[in-house]
């Protein structure tokens, strides 16, 4: 059953269309790509997911419910948490204490914290630092978070967005600007979140794209022109030619 789902759903700018009346749905539990190239509209798609921006028109439906237009805040407290192009961390601060705020900010009241040291909250601290183990952190939990790699900044965001408990979770280039090793360690990380999550991906690297997608969209000046299994796409000599580089199955 999907989890989330579009109904023609459709962003303008003006006289540009980035996201032109696009329809699709998101298995509960699948790991569900969005390809195409600069432009495409991809980006956009997971600004109106996630609230950043409301649509021109459509239907977005969470777990049955039309969230069209709903605001980011609202957006992750129904279980919705998302990563960026670029890294978004607090860097001056400690691994831990950015997990931390994010598994506070779920938290359903914020009463007390006017008068309650942080260090009180031991069920925060709990879920913070399980959520660094289970992206391979947790021997770095003190350090400032931007004193550690590149790679290990996109892991800390990955953990950023799992501390949050999520439902619904969307992954704009993960692997942007990782080392083959870098790239290789986040794909397994990701890879054993298939199934405990509901993961929308968008990612450049065909190969990571290909190993673990359920489904594949494919996004083209906005609109919906493919979908499927990999298998699907790999043999489309249209899709292939346009979007994957002459990426041929073996």
């Amino acid at each position: 059953m999907p989890l989330v789902r579009t109904e023609r759903l459709t962003k303008s700018f003006g006289a540009l269309v980035a996201v032109d009346a696009v329809t699709f749905a998101v298995d509960e539990g699948s790991l569900h790509s969005v390809i195409g190239p600069n432009g495409a509209g991809k980006t956009t798609l997971f600004n109106l997911l996630t609230g950043q921006l409301a649509p021109t028109s459509g239907r977005i439906v969470f777990d049955g419910r039309d969230i069209a237009g709903t605001p980011p805040h609202g957006i992750a407290r129904l279980g919705i948490a998302r990563s960026f192009q670029r890294t978004s961390i607090f860097p001056t601060l400690s691994i831990l204490d950015n997990v931390w705020l994010a598994a506070f900010a779920r938290q359903r009241s914020w009463r007390g914290l006017a008068w309650r040291r942080a260090d009180r909250y031991s069920e925060v601290a709990e879920r913070a630092m399980a959520v660094l183990g289970e992206v391979g952190l947790e021997e770095k939990a003190g350090e400032p978070a931007g004193a550690i790699s590149h790679g290990e900044q996109r892991q800390l965001e990955l953990a950023i967005g799992l501390a949050a408990a999520p439902r619904l979770l969307l992954l704009d280039e993960p692997a942007a600007g990782l080392s083959p090793e870098e790239t290789k360690r986040m794909v397994t990380l990701v890879s054993k979140l298939k199934g405990r999550y509901t993961i929308i991906l968008i990612e450049h690297k065909i190969d990571v794209v290909m190993s673990m997608s359920d489904r594949i969209s494919v996004m083209h000046f906005g609109s919906l022109i493919a979908e499927g299994a990999p298998a699907e796409i790999q043999r489309s000599p249209e899709v292939r030619r346009a979007y994957l580089g002459g990426f041929a199955a073996p």
